[in-house]
């Protein structure tokens, strides 16, 4: 075979492995927190509800939605849901307030979810942990050699949750607060909330959720 010929099959090998992969695992921008309110949430400039659909289905990126199921606070008070009306597909959910203490949420919504923890942040924002498999859980949900994104309702508990994880030594970089699904309106919207002759029902079933079992774990002695 001539070097001529080895040339193009090389070429030819690398056409097909990009055909094959796509854009799927380019580099993505670094995270660039937004101007304004939003940017006090910590929701990314570049990727955000208005972009997310062309970031969809990596295979180097894990998704994540952070709300509950039902919440303890009453979104509904700023305009939002107090239950999980929808999610993006391709998004799973682990609600963050099982993940740790939830702080500074708006006085509107009142206190909200104050169970159980896999860890706690103190008034000097340190994260304590409340479990033996704290991080362990951390880490195998949110892998430290993938890109994170990141997104809850409106933004708040997605930068809590980024703000977490970095403290306990995640790569800022690598993670996205994608904003939040109520101001969402790509094409990849799976609608959980149904109404029918007037009654508003809830399609939990449809929804890829994560609980923590707390009494399965160890709690660490203090």
């Amino acid at each position: 075979m001539t070097k001529k010929n080895k040339y193009k099959i090389t070429i030819i090998f690398t056409l097909i492995l990009f055909l094959l992969c796509g854009c799927n695992n380019n580099e993505l921008p670094k995270p660039e927190v937004t101007e304004g309110l939003r940017g006090s949430f910590g929701i990314d400039a570049n990727i955000n509800e208005s972009t997310i659909d062309s970031y969809l289905q990596r295979d180097d990126t894990v998704y994540y939605d952070m709300r509950m199921l039902v919440d303890e606070a009453d979104y509904e008070n700023i305009g939002g849901d107090s239950y999980l009306s929808g999610f993006i597909k391709g998004f799973e959910v682990i609600p963050y307030p099982l993940l740790c203490t939830v702080k500074d949420l708006p006085e509107e919504v009142g206190t909200g979810y104050t169970g159980k923890t896999l860890y706690t942040l103190t008034d000097d924002g340190d994260y304590i942990a409340n479990y033996e498999e704290s991080l362990e859980i951390l880490e195998y949900y949110f892998p430290k050699d993938k890109y994170i994104f990141l997104m809850c309702g409106g933004g708040g508990y997605a930068g809590m949750t980024k703000n977490m994880l970095v403290a306990l030594g995640w790569d800022e970089n690598k993670i996205y607060n994608i904003g939040g699904y109520w101001y969402y309106e790509g094409e990849n919207n799976v609608q959980v909330k149904d109404t029918e002759d007037g009654e508003v029902t809830y399609d939990f079933w449809k929804v890829p959720y994560h609980n923590i079992d707390f009494t399965i774990l160890h709690e660490v002695t203090k």
